[in-house]
C-alpha cells in the first residue's frame, strides 16, 4: 500500500508545520496545508488526500463546515478532527456529519502517525471510550435534533447485538472473546452493518445505535 496522501488544516503555522515535520518522518506524504476550511475543502478538491487532519475552529469557514462540503463529494477523503478539548459539542456535530474520528492536539507524535494510517484503513473508532463519552452526552433522541437517521430493521439479531457492542467502544477482539466468534466472522458482522446502514465506518455506527435508541446513554 502506498503512503498515505494527508491534507493538514490548522490556522496556527506552528500546528501545521509540526505536523508535517512528525508525518514527513514517519513516511507520510503532506500534499497539502490550509489555514482555514475554505482552503482545505479547496485543498481536497485538487489533492484527493486519503485523509484530513481538520482543526474545528478556524476563520472564514470552520472545521465543521468543511467537513460537511467534503464528505458530500464523491470518494471523499477520512477525516480526522482536531480539537484541545476531549467533549466539544462541535466535535460530536462533525462526527454526525461524516468525520471519521477526533484527535486531541497534545497526541504523541507515535499516537498522530497511528491514527492516520488507521483512519486511512476504514477502522475509525479512534479513542473508544472517550468517543463514546461524546456520543453519550451530546446524542440526541427527539428526531428533529438527530443529525444522522438510519432504519435498524434490516439487521439481524445478531448484526444489531454487534452493533450495541460496538456502540459501547468494544474493539472487534473484544466483540470476537464476549461473542464467542473469530475476530474474521466479527469483521464480516461489522461490514455487512456498514453496508446495510450505508455508513463510511464504526465512529458513524456508534452515532447510529445512540441516535435511534439501541443504546441508552449511560448504559453499561
Amino acid at each position: 500500500m502506498s503512503a498515505p496522501r494527508v491534507v493538514v488544516a490548522d490556522d496556527q503555522a506552528l500546528v501545521r508545520t509540526g505536523f508535517r515535520m512528525i508525518l514527513s518522518a514517519d513516511g507520510i506524504d503532506v500534499v497539502a496545508e490550509a489555514t482555514n476550511g475554505a482552503e482545505a475543502v479547496d485543498a481536497v478538491r485538487r489533492t484527493r488526500p486519503d485523509v484530513v487532519l481538520m482543526d474545528i475552529r478556524m476563520p472564514h469557514l470552520d472545521g465543521l463546515e468543511a467537513t460537511r462540503r467534503i464528505v458530500t463529494g464523491p470518494d471523499g477523503p477520512r477525516i480526522l478532527m482536531l480539537t484541545t478539548f476531549d467533549l466539544d459539542r462541535y466535535v460530536y456535530a462533525a462526527l454526525s456529519a461524516g468525520a471519521s474520528g477526533f484527535l486531541l492536539k497534545d497526541v504523541t507524535p507515535e499516537q498522530l502517525t497511528a491514527a492516520v494510517r488507521l483512519v486511512r484503513t476504514g477502522d475509525a473508532l479512534l479513542a473508544p471510550a472517550i468517543t463514546r463519552r461524546l456520543v453519550e452526552r451530546f446524542a440526541r433522541r427527539d428526531e428533529a435534533a438527530s443529525a444522522v437517521h438510519r432504519d435498524l430493521a434490516g439487521l439481524t439479531p445478531r448484526e444489531l447485538e454487534v452493533l450495541r457492542l460496538l456502540a459501547r467502544g468494544l474493539s472487534n477482539a473484544e466483540l470476537a472473546s464476549r461473542l464467542s466468534l473469530s475476530e474474521a466472522t466479527v469483521k464480516t458482522h461489522v461490514a455487512r452493518i456498514l453496508g446495510k446502514l450505508q455508513l463510511r465506518d464504526r465512529v458513524q455506527a456508534v452515532v447510529v445505535a445512540y441516535e435511534t435508541g439501541l443504546v441508552s446513554p449511560g448504559e453499561t
